[in-house]
């Protein structure tokens, strides 16, 4: 019988190099509209607000201003990084007592493998939502770095929420994979279900489906003439919390305005030569930096890509730097919960952006799960987090659910500086498939000083599942067979959905040139230069 695998769809999706700044995101659109804040003269840090708030209106299944993130930020000048924490954390009016378990033996029915709380009610729903941190982060840099003010940065988010979404066959489906709770709140089945169904793009060639945002368009408009800092102490604070108590949440306006974004010292990791710099505690950080200890003891570069050598030193990093993450959490059975982790899917966002001077971020932002609680405020339209789904809510471990307490993640937004000059911004979205892209991607560039039209395409595995390792089927069967003579291996192919791998989007600066580049099967994913 032919191996299902047998008949391969090639797909490219070419680096952009431009002697100008680039954005890379998962939304095309949003990456035109960070290009387009540069081309007008505007800093690193204006492109990174313009397109974080974008992408918040464009894919409000991945983030968006109830969610939460960190950046990674280089300055060329001061030749300096530091890193930027918004991360959720729960509210301190949260009381555990309303998160029984059932104390039936089952587990959670989503990302975590966590014991079942009675209803669910970490996992979607008002009673899901954690302290969100986008706005305080966004305004964090600005303040910092930008040239642009933030009514202007602000701005085209608004031009886009009045338009509506855009209802295409990608949209469609990111809407199916959750409507069966998108449809338990009215006011996000009135947002995006049309009789409780998901809506569906038309034939016709000039047929055009869109989706009414006139209420993210209002609060986002609100927040460019209000600032930054009416999200956690102004109208539109009451107005959150007040839709949150009225459905049965208990964030509170103190929680809002007791949140702050932290600038942090970036974790430095010295690798082969170079140096890379990511994001510390409560992050993916610490583990990437245990996988590239262990990388640059026992992996031997060869000349021009990776040889099935390679691939065996990426599988035995990552499982072992998992391993320690995961007893640092507290987790007596670590491998139960990376084979369980993808049961849904995370939904993330991560975008890079070089600017013609050189500067550089890595930004992730999420809402944790796809369309986060699956709640949407009823008054200002703003789909919010499920970040207390990050803690385990039984008593006793190191990330036991409890007030106050800031979220677990899984992102890792790094920068690095190669030995041979070159530096490179880089992240992904995808859970714990995050770890495994941003290594690969760092070892292509630092280990086999690859460009970013080769790493892009360059076939990777994925350890997310425990002992199980997932093989991009274009690996070469030299490296297959490797892997197969001391792994449970599973060939996967890269495809949109499901996804088997992280979706990375990346730039780089060599010399006075840039270039970027996204995952070639992310449906709306690219890099844009500056006219």
């Amino acid at each position: 019988m032919p191996n299902q695998f047998s008949r391969r769809q090639e797909i490219r999706k070419p680096a952009v190099s431009s002697k100008g700044g680039i954005v890379a995101a998962q939304s095309r659109h949003a990456a035109e509209i960070g290009a387009d804040v540069l081309a007008a003269g505007g800093d690193c840090v204006d492109a990174v607000v313009a397109t974080g708030f974008a992408l918040g209106v464009l894919e409000p299944w991945m983030s968006g201003i109830g969610g939460g993130g960190a950046m990674v930020l280089y300055r060329a000048k001061e030749n300096r990084v530091e890193v930027i924490d918004y991360g959720m954390r729960a509210p301190d009016s949260l009381r555990v007592a309303d998160y029984p378990l059932l104390g039936d033996g089952t587990v959670a029915a989503d990302i975590f493998p966590w014991a079942r709380v009675k209803d669910d009610r970490n996992l979607h729903g008002p009673g899901a939502i954690a302290v969100p941190g986008v706005v305080a982060g966004m305004e964090a840099a600005r303040q910092r770095y930008a040239k642009l003010s933030w009514q202007e940065l602000v701005a085209p988010s608004v031009t886009l929420a009045g338009e509506g979404l855009l209802v295409d066959w990608w949209t469609t489906v990111m809407i199916s994979s959750a409507a069966a709770d998108l449809r338990r709140y009215p006011a996000s089945a009135a947002a995006y279900l049309n009789d409780a169904l998901p809506p569906n793009p038309q034939w016709g060639v000039k047929s055009v489906v869109r989706l009414p945002q006139q209420q993210l368009k209002a609060t986002l408009a609100h927040l460019a003439a209000a600032g930054a800092r009416d999200f956690y102490q102004g109208d539109l604070a009451r107005s959150i919390a007040r839709d949150i108590q009225a459905a049965g949440g208990g964030l509170s306006v103190e929680d809002l305005a007791s949140f702050k974004a932290h600038h942090r010292e970036p974790l430095k990791i010295p690798y082969r030569g170079g140096m890379v710099f990511a994001t510390p505690e409560l992050t993916a950080g610490p583990t990437l930096a245990q996988t590239l200890r262990l990388l640059q003891a026992n992996l031997q570069p060869s000349r021009g890509a990776p040889d099935p050598a390679a691939y065996l030193a990426y599988v035995e990093a990552l499982q072992a730097a998992y391993r320690e993450r995961l007893n640092g959490m507290g987790d007596a059975d670590g491998r139960r919960a990376l084979g369980a982790e993808y049961l849904a899917p995370a939904c993330t966002t991560h975008y890079s952006v070089v600017d013609r001077d050189g500067n550089m971020a890595a930004v992730t932002q999420t809402l944790l799960s796809t369309f986060g609680s699956k709640f949407q405020t009823p008054q200002s339209g703003i789909m919010m987090n499920n970040g207390i789904m990050w803690f385990d809510p039984a008593p006793g471990t190191t990330n036991s659910l409890e007030p106050g307490k800031r979220c677990l993640t899984n992102y890792t937004p790094v920068v690095a500086e190669a030995a041979d000059g070159r530096r490179l911004a880089l992240g992904a979205s995808g859970g714990r498939r995050i770890l495994p892209a941003v290594t690969q991607m760092l070892s292509f560039v630092m280990d086999f000083g690859m460009d970013l039209n080769r790493a892009i395409h360059q076939p990777r595995i994925d350890t997310s599942e425990g002992d199980i390792v997932g093989a991009d089927t274009r690996l070469s069967a030299g490296a297959l067979s490797a892997l197969k003579s001391r792994f449970d291996v599973e060939q996967a192919p890269v495809q949109t959905l499901p996804l088997k791998f992280a979706c990375p989007s990346l730039v780089l600066r060599d010399g006075d040139t840039n270039s970027g580049a996204t995952e070639i099967f992310h449906a709306w994913s690219d890099a844009v230069a500056e006219a």
